[in-house]
Order: C-alpha cells, then sequence, then structure tokens
C-alpha cells in the first residue's frame, strides 16, 4: 500500500512494501527522490536490515547454523504494517515471524518513521529486541536522489562537500561478490570536497568510516541547489551511482558494511555489529534537506 504525509512544503509517499519512501516532491512538484528508473537502478530508497551490504556467498553462520540472506538483509522485500500516522509522519513495523526466523532466528520489532520538516524530511530506524538473547544487526538507508536536483544542470556541475576536512582511503569493492576488500585501498579523499563525475562509482561505492563531519552534501556550487544529509549517530557512509552512468547519487548512512574479505562469516562478528540486550531498543536517524529550492 502507498502512503501520502504532506506538510506546507512537501508531500511524501511510502510503499508498505520495504518501508521504502519512494517519493519527495516540493511544493511546486518537483521530484528530489530518484525516480526509479529501472534502466539504471529500479529502487529508490531502500531500507537496509538486519544487514548492510552482500555476504559472503549469501550466507552467514549463526549460533552454529548457516543462514542465507540476501543483499541488504530482507526487510527491503518485505510488507510492513502501518503502526501510527499523523498528517506529515507516519511509523511502519515489521515483526519477526516464521519467515524472517528462516533467514535470521531472532524476535525483533523494526520501525521505520518518516518525518516531513520544513527543509525536508527525517528518518528514524527503532530496533527492538523483543527476544530472550542478545539482538546482533546492522542497519541503514540508501536514499537515491535526482541528478541534476530541479534546474538545467549536468551531473558533472555538482560536488559532494563535506562538513569537515577529511583524509580517508575508501576500501575497494569486488564488484562480482559486493565484499568488501579488508586491505585494498581505492578512492582517497583528502579535503572537503569530490567532484562528482560519473567514473567515480566504476568501482561500486566510496564507503566512508568514521568521518569528522556529521553532514555532508550534494551541491552545484554556481547555483546552491543540491541536497544536503545529516547523518549523526551512523559510524559509516556509503556514496554511490550505477556503474552505467545513472543520473543520480545515493547517501548511505551505514552502521555497518558488507562482509570483508578479510573477516569470516560469523554474523556476530562482522564488522560494524551492534548488539542489542533482551529487551533493549536503539534508535538510529537520518535528516535530508533541499537546499535552494525554486519554491523559497
Amino acid at each position: 500500500m502507498i502512503y501520502e504525509i504532506s506538510n506546507q512544503f512537501f508531500t511524501a509517499k511510502i510503499d508498505s512494501l520495504g518501508a521504502q519512501l519512494i517519493s519527495l516532491k516540493g511544493c511546486g512538484g518537483h521530484e528530489y527522490l530518484w525516480v526509479g528508473n529501472p534502466e539504471y537502478w529500479r529502487e529508490h530508497a531502500p531500507v537496509l536490515f538486519p544487514i548492510v551490504g552482500a555476504l559472503r556467498e549469501n550466507r552467514t553462520r549463526i549460533d552454529g547454523r548457516w543462514y542465507e540472506m540476501n543483499r541488504h538483509g530482507f526487510a527491503k522485500s518485505m510488507e510492513f504494517t502501518l503502526k501510527e500516522r499523523g498528517e506529515d509522519w507516519l511509523a511502519l513495523s515489521l515483526e519477526s515471524g516464521v519467515e524472517t526466523k528462516a533467514m535470521y532466528p531472532f524476535d525483533f520489532e523494526f520501525l521505520v518513521t518518516y518525518s516531513l520538516t520544513d527543509g525536508g524530511i527525517a528518518t528514524r530506524f527503532t530496533v527492538k529486541n523483543t527476544g530472550e538473547r542478545p539482538l546482533p544487526y546492522s542497519v541503514g538507508g540508501h536514499p537515491g536522489f535526482n541528478l541534476p536536483v530541479d534546474e538545467e544542470a549536468e551531473f558533472e556541475d555538482y560536488t559532494l562537500q563535506f562538513q569537515q576536512p577529511e583524509s580517508q582511503a575508501c576500501p575497494e569493492i569486488d564488484l562480482g561478490t559486493g565484499l568488501i576488500h579488508g586491505e585494498r585501498k581505492g578512492f582517497r579523499l583528502e579535503g572537503k570536497e569530490i567532484p562528482l563525475q560519473h567514473s567515480l562509482f566504476y568501482q561500486d561505492a566510496l564507503v566512508f568510516e568514521h568521518l569528522n563531519s556529521q553532514t555532508v552534501r550534494i551541491v552545484n556550487k554556481k547555483s546552491g541547489r543540491g541536497i544536503e544529509m545529516d547523518f549523526a549517530g551512523f559510524p559509516m557512509l556509503g556514496v554511490w551511482s550505477a556503474v552505467n552512468d545513472g543520473p543520480y547519487v545515493c547517501l548511505e548512512p551505514w552502521t555497518g558494511c558488507a562482509t570483508l574479505t578479510t573477516e569470516g562469516d560469523e554474523f556476530r562478528e562482522k564488522k560494524g555489529m551492534t548488539e542489542l540486550a533482551p529487551g533493549g531498543q536503539a534508535e538510529h536517524s537520518f535528516t535530508v534537506r533541499v537546499l535552494g529550492r525554486l519554491e523559497d
């Protein structure tokens, strides 16, 4: 089912399948979220849970047994139920059951809450351990944004800007398996800015970890138009677009990542894994703000 929320500035649509944001339009009708053109990438903003990225051979070992799980987990392909809603916000819920336990043998409730703001939209992930043993998980967002934003411009007119100076060597990603190389490095960032070009993503995502910055933006420096994300509380950030020169970029806040080539297959030992005590609850939030809206 498709739900719609709105305020004075924006209208958003959310699909109960995967609790995925599928549209974010300004009051002037411009679509800021990636349109999901299957020629490039058919998704819009999938929700990643209980893993981020790929497992080795799509499987992992939990408490001595092997379980299979596809890239980015199962939440993005499961039907959520409406928990609560208001005019400009809603919360969708996924609870563990027979189907989830065949892939992930834990009791949980996973809530995704969207709230429109004056500047854009806020997303909150709430993970609840409803079982009697520790709950290991990773969670992440994967929203894509149309480039150009709402103007006559080219992809290369935009730049990725961090809030603070950074010094990062992004790990290489195996295009065939999706695993992250634990030792080999690829793109290197020195400073605050990366001019956008499609070739940046020919080896998959740029993966940053423990950045000094808590915000990042995609912006046209000439016009000031773009998208800004506050990802405070997420230790990792992926930046991705299609290898086939897709006219969009995804900003992806993560708590964990794909399996490293240098680590084993024990689920609880994966890089970035969070473990929640029985009865515990954790929240992870990020916000998106549209810069230089034509409606302003």
